[in-house]
Protein backbone atom coordinates (compact mmCIF):
# COMPACT_ATOMS: atom_id res chain seq x y z
CA UNK A 1 0.00 0.00 0.00
CA UNK A 2 1.38 3.21 -1.35
CA UNK A 3 2.76 5.39 1.94
CA UNK A 4 -0.04 8.43 2.58
CA UNK A 5 1.34 11.88 2.01
CA UNK A 6 0.56 14.13 4.89
CA UNK A 7 0.72 17.64 4.40
CA UNK A 8 2.13 20.11 7.23
CA UNK A 9 -1.80 20.94 7.69
CA UNK A 10 -3.18 17.45 8.87
CA UNK A 11 -0.53 17.00 11.52
CA UNK A 12 -1.80 17.50 15.63
CA UNK A 13 -5.27 17.58 14.28
CA UNK A 14 -8.43 16.23 16.52
CA UNK A 15 -11.01 18.08 16.28
CA UNK A 16 -12.37 18.98 12.94
CA UNK A 17 -15.04 21.09 11.42
CA UNK A 18 -16.60 20.40 8.26
CA UNK A 19 -18.52 23.22 6.32
CA UNK A 20 -20.21 21.42 3.28
CA UNK A 21 -22.11 22.92 1.08
CA UNK A 22 -23.81 21.94 -2.26
CA UNK A 23 -20.62 20.91 -4.35
CA UNK A 24 -20.64 18.32 -2.02
CA UNK A 25 -23.05 16.20 -3.70
CA UNK A 26 -23.17 17.02 -7.05
CA UNK A 27 -20.96 13.59 -7.46
CA UNK A 28 -24.53 12.16 -6.02
CA UNK A 29 -26.74 13.52 -9.09
CA UNK A 30 -27.59 16.45 -6.95
CA UNK A 31 -27.48 19.85 -8.71
CA UNK A 32 -26.24 22.83 -7.61
CA UNK A 33 -27.87 25.89 -7.21
CA UNK A 34 -25.34 28.61 -9.04
CA UNK A 35 -23.16 26.25 -10.73
CA UNK A 36 -22.73 25.94 -14.93
CA UNK A 37 -25.96 23.53 -14.58
CA UNK A 38 -26.92 24.97 -11.13
CA UNK A 39 -30.81 25.03 -10.41
CA UNK A 40 -31.36 28.76 -10.54
CA UNK A 41 -29.04 29.17 -13.71
CA UNK A 42 -30.88 26.90 -15.31
CA UNK A 43 -33.99 28.61 -14.29
CA UNK A 44 -33.57 31.81 -12.84
CA UNK A 45 -37.14 32.58 -11.64
CA UNK A 46 -37.11 29.46 -9.68
CA UNK A 47 -34.91 31.75 -6.88
CA UNK A 48 -38.45 33.43 -6.40
CA UNK A 49 -39.85 30.21 -5.00
CA UNK A 50 -37.01 30.42 -2.35
CA UNK A 51 -37.74 33.90 -0.98
CA UNK A 52 -39.81 33.50 2.42
CA UNK A 53 -42.32 36.53 2.03
CA UNK A 54 -43.21 35.22 -2.23
CA UNK A 55 -43.77 31.95 -1.00
CA UNK A 56 -46.02 32.99 1.94
CA UNK A 57 -47.72 35.86 -0.15
CA UNK A 58 -48.13 33.59 -3.66
CA UNK A 59 -50.02 30.29 -3.77
CA UNK A 60 -49.12 29.99 -7.59
CA UNK A 61 -44.90 30.36 -5.98
CA UNK A 62 -45.80 27.79 -3.34
CA UNK A 63 -47.14 25.70 -6.32
CA UNK A 64 -43.98 26.06 -8.13
CA UNK A 65 -41.72 25.34 -4.82
CA UNK A 66 -43.64 22.30 -4.14
CA UNK A 67 -43.10 21.13 -7.78
CA UNK A 68 -39.78 21.36 -8.20
CA UNK A 69 -39.51 19.20 -4.96
CA UNK A 70 -41.66 16.38 -6.05
CA UNK A 71 -38.73 14.61 -8.34
CA UNK A 72 -36.29 16.38 -6.81
CA UNK A 73 -33.02 14.21 -7.18
CA UNK A 74 -32.18 14.03 -3.89
CA UNK A 75 -34.72 11.37 -2.70
CA UNK A 76 -32.79 9.13 -5.43
CA UNK A 77 -29.35 10.13 -4.59
CA UNK A 78 -26.79 8.09 -2.62
CA UNK A 79 -24.12 9.40 -0.33
CA UNK A 80 -20.62 9.61 -2.58
CA UNK A 81 -17.27 8.87 -2.10
CA UNK A 82 -16.95 12.71 0.19
CA UNK A 83 -19.25 12.02 2.45
CA UNK A 84 -18.47 8.53 3.06
CA UNK A 85 -14.73 9.88 3.96
CA UNK A 86 -15.92 12.48 6.91
CA UNK A 87 -18.02 9.24 7.78
CA UNK A 88 -15.07 7.57 7.88
CA UNK A 89 -12.66 10.25 9.67
CA UNK A 90 -15.43 10.08 12.41
CA UNK A 91 -15.27 6.24 12.66
CA UNK A 92 -11.65 6.25 13.06
CA UNK A 93 -11.93 8.56 15.85
CA UNK A 94 -10.99 11.98 15.48
CA UNK A 95 -14.01 14.72 16.97
CA UNK A 96 -15.14 15.27 13.27
CA UNK A 97 -18.63 17.54 13.44
CA UNK A 98 -20.46 18.40 9.86
CA UNK A 99 -21.89 22.03 9.55
CA UNK A 100 -23.75 21.60 6.39
CA UNK A 101 -25.61 24.28 4.25
CA UNK A 102 -27.08 21.03 2.38
CA UNK A 103 -30.67 20.01 2.97
CA UNK A 104 -30.68 16.54 1.38
CA UNK A 105 -29.69 14.48 4.51
CA UNK A 106 -27.03 13.11 2.65
CA UNK A 107 -24.80 13.09 5.15
CA UNK A 108 -26.78 11.32 7.60
CA UNK A 109 -27.43 8.62 5.32
CA UNK A 110 -23.41 7.40 5.36
CA UNK A 111 -24.32 6.27 9.20
CA UNK A 112 -22.77 8.91 10.85
CA UNK A 113 -24.65 10.02 14.10
CA UNK A 114 -26.67 13.24 13.18
CA UNK A 115 -25.73 14.64 16.40
CA UNK A 116 -22.46 14.94 14.46
CA UNK A 117 -24.47 16.90 11.52
CA UNK A 118 -26.03 20.38 11.68
CA UNK A 119 -28.42 21.38 9.22
CA UNK A 120 -27.85 24.75 8.95
CA UNK A 121 -30.29 25.29 6.27
CA UNK A 122 -32.80 22.86 7.78
CA UNK A 123 -33.85 19.90 5.93
CA UNK A 124 -36.02 18.93 2.82
CA UNK A 125 -36.90 15.32 4.32
CA UNK A 126 -39.41 17.51 6.71
CA UNK A 127 -42.34 19.61 6.35
CA UNK A 128 -43.34 22.26 8.95
CA UNK A 129 -47.05 23.96 9.37
CA UNK A 130 -45.91 27.88 9.31
CA UNK A 131 -49.36 27.96 11.74
CA UNK A 132 -49.59 25.40 14.23
CA UNK A 133 -45.76 24.45 13.43
CA UNK A 134 -46.67 20.73 13.24
CA UNK A 135 -43.90 19.39 11.89
CA UNK A 136 -44.22 15.60 9.59
CA UNK A 137 -42.53 13.61 7.09
CA UNK A 138 -41.91 15.70 3.51
CA UNK A 139 -43.34 12.56 1.67
CA UNK A 140 -46.42 12.95 3.25
CA UNK A 141 -46.91 16.19 1.79
CA UNK A 142 -45.22 15.40 -1.68
CA UNK A 143 -47.36 12.25 -2.15
CA UNK A 144 -50.69 14.60 -1.78
CA UNK A 145 -48.91 17.48 -4.14
CA UNK A 146 -48.73 14.20 -6.68
CA UNK A 147 -51.84 13.53 -6.32
CA UNK A 148 -53.06 16.54 -7.34
CA UNK A 149 -53.00 19.50 -4.28
CA UNK A 150 -50.88 21.93 -5.48
CA UNK A 151 -50.82 24.25 -2.58
CA UNK A 152 -51.63 21.63 0.42
CA UNK A 153 -52.30 22.98 4.06
CA UNK A 154 -51.85 21.77 7.16
CA UNK A 155 -54.54 18.69 7.95
CA UNK A 156 -54.12 20.09 11.99
CA UNK A 157 -54.98 24.08 11.54
CA UNK A 158 -55.23 25.03 7.90
CA UNK A 159 -51.92 26.73 7.58
CA UNK A 160 -49.39 26.99 4.98
CA UNK A 161 -46.97 24.06 4.72
CA UNK A 162 -43.42 24.20 3.79
CA UNK A 163 -40.40 22.36 3.86
CA UNK A 164 -38.19 22.65 6.76
CA UNK A 165 -35.52 24.28 5.10
CA UNK A 166 -34.17 28.16 5.38
CA UNK A 167 -35.23 30.42 2.34
CA UNK A 168 -34.14 33.87 1.47
CA UNK A 169 -35.27 36.29 3.59
CA UNK A 170 -35.90 33.78 6.95
CA UNK A 171 -32.89 34.12 9.78
CA UNK A 172 -31.09 30.50 10.37
CA UNK A 173 -32.14 28.66 13.51
CA UNK A 174 -30.55 30.59 16.16
CA UNK A 175 -29.76 28.07 18.62
CA UNK A 176 -28.38 25.79 15.74
CA UNK A 177 -25.93 28.81 14.65
CA UNK A 178 -25.09 29.22 18.24
CA UNK A 179 -23.80 25.69 18.28
CA UNK A 180 -22.43 26.39 14.73
CA UNK A 181 -19.85 28.78 15.84
CA UNK A 182 -18.98 26.95 19.08
CA UNK A 183 -18.48 24.15 17.10
CA UNK A 184 -16.14 26.20 14.26
CA UNK A 185 -14.60 28.25 17.64
CA UNK A 186 -13.50 24.74 18.94
CA UNK A 187 -12.27 23.23 15.79
CA UNK A 188 -8.34 22.53 14.80
CA UNK A 189 -9.16 22.41 11.93
CA UNK A 190 -11.92 24.32 9.54
CA UNK A 191 -12.33 22.09 6.16
CA UNK A 192 -14.87 24.34 3.74
CA UNK A 193 -16.25 21.58 0.92
CA UNK A 194 -18.16 22.31 -1.97
CA UNK A 195 -19.62 25.67 -1.02
CA UNK A 196 -19.44 29.30 -2.89
CA UNK A 197 -19.06 31.19 0.64
CA UNK A 198 -21.05 33.46 -0.15
CA UNK A 199 -24.29 32.67 1.87
CA UNK A 200 -23.92 34.47 5.24
CA UNK A 201 -23.93 33.64 8.16
CA UNK A 202 -22.79 30.19 7.48
CA UNK A 203 -19.59 31.23 5.34
CA UNK A 204 -18.53 33.35 8.18
CA UNK A 205 -17.94 30.37 10.17
CA UNK A 206 -14.96 30.05 8.08
CA UNK A 207 -13.39 33.40 9.48
CA UNK A 208 -14.74 32.38 13.35
CA UNK A 209 -12.56 29.14 13.28
CA UNK A 210 -9.14 31.01 11.94
CA UNK A 211 -9.57 33.80 14.58
CA UNK A 212 -10.06 30.95 16.86
CA UNK A 213 -6.64 29.79 15.44
CA UNK A 214 -8.10 26.80 13.30
CA UNK A 215 -6.04 26.26 10.29
CA UNK A 216 -8.74 26.30 7.38
CA UNK A 217 -8.31 24.50 3.97
CA UNK A 218 -11.11 25.14 1.53
CA UNK A 219 -11.69 22.36 -1.10
CA UNK A 220 -13.93 24.48 -3.75
CA UNK A 221 -13.99 24.44 -8.20
CA UNK A 222 -13.88 28.30 -8.11
CA UNK A 223 -12.61 31.10 -6.01
CA UNK A 224 -14.14 32.22 -2.71
CA UNK A 225 -14.11 35.38 -0.45
CA UNK A 226 -12.41 33.15 2.01
CA UNK A 227 -9.64 32.04 0.31
CA UNK A 228 -6.77 34.41 1.68
CA UNK A 229 -7.70 32.83 4.79
CA UNK A 230 -7.25 29.56 4.32
CA UNK A 231 -4.09 27.83 4.80
CA UNK A 232 -4.43 26.06 1.48
CA UNK A 233 -6.92 25.97 -1.29
CA UNK A 234 -7.65 22.86 -3.18
CA UNK A 235 -9.35 22.96 -6.83
CA UNK A 236 -9.16 18.97 -7.63
CA UNK A 237 -12.72 16.98 -7.53
CA UNK A 238 -14.10 16.59 -4.21
CA UNK A 239 -14.49 13.10 -4.85
CA UNK A 240 -10.94 12.57 -5.19
CA UNK A 241 -9.47 15.73 -2.57
CA UNK A 242 -11.62 14.45 0.60
CA UNK A 243 -11.04 10.85 0.76
CA UNK A 244 -7.33 11.93 0.40
CA UNK A 245 -7.85 14.74 3.10
CA UNK A 246 -9.52 12.05 5.25
CA UNK A 247 -6.69 9.94 5.00
CA UNK A 248 -3.85 11.95 5.31
CA UNK A 249 -5.76 13.49 9.02
CA UNK A 250 -6.39 9.61 9.78
CA UNK A 251 -2.18 8.92 9.19
CA UNK A 252 -1.22 11.70 11.57
CA UNK A 253 -3.71 10.98 14.42
CA UNK A 254 -2.68 7.15 14.27
CA UNK A 255 0.80 7.94 13.68
CA UNK A 256 0.97 10.72 17.07
CA UNK A 257 -1.14 8.28 18.92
Amino acid sequence: MAEVEIPEWCRDVRRVAVLTGAGISTDSGVPDYRGPDGVWTRDPKLADAFTHDRFMADPQVRARFWRSYLDHAAWRAEPNAAHHALAELDRAGLAVRILTQNVDGLHQLTGIAARKVLELHGSMRTVVCTGCRARSDARETLDRVAAGEADPACPACGGILKLAVVLFGQYLDSDVLDQAKRIAAASQLMLAVGSSLLVEPAAALCRLAVEAGARLVIVNRDPTPYDALATEVIREPIGTALPRITAALTAAATASS
